[in-house]
């Protein structure tokens, strides 16, 4: 009986962990949380995209990846730019995909355009060692 109760424990681990894992994941953005997302987590990655941007589809699923694998460390947000055009603007976009960082609310640097994930990553793990 003893065994069987440690393999059930053992399993229920992974499967907590699985889900955890699972429930991080980029953040939909829009006027009413924006700021609020900024100001509640230290570092954030916010993918600005549009859902008719091909280089856009791309980068999505880079993004969901890194979510996942980063979670402990930064949180990640997508904000669609048709439907918020003024945070859009605020921020000076032009192109898309653009990912900016943000350290306690604040931008400190972006990337334009589609990029492989170990681009992506190698910049994360730059910013997040910068200090403000």
């Amino acid at each position: 009986m003893d065994e069987l109760e440690e393999i059930r424990k053992k399993k229920l681990k992974e499967l907590i962990k699985m889900a955890s894992s699972k429930a991080a994941k980029p953040v939909m953005l829009n006027k009413n949380n924006f700021e609020s997302f900024l100001s509640q987590n230290e570092n954030v990655v916010v993918d600005f995209y549009a859902d008719w941007c091909m280089p856009c589809r791309y980068v999505s699923p880079i993004i969901e990846e890194l979510a996942k694998e980063l979670s402990d460390r930064l949180a990640f947000g997508k904000l669609n730019v048709d439907e918020n055009q003024e945070i859009a603007a605020r921020f000076g976009i032009s192109a898309i995909p653009t990912l900016i960082f943000f350290k306690k609310g604040r931008p400190v640097d972006q990337i334009v355009g589609a990029r492989p994930k170990r681009d992506i990553k190698a910049w994360i793990e730059r910013n997040l060692e910068k200090d403000l």
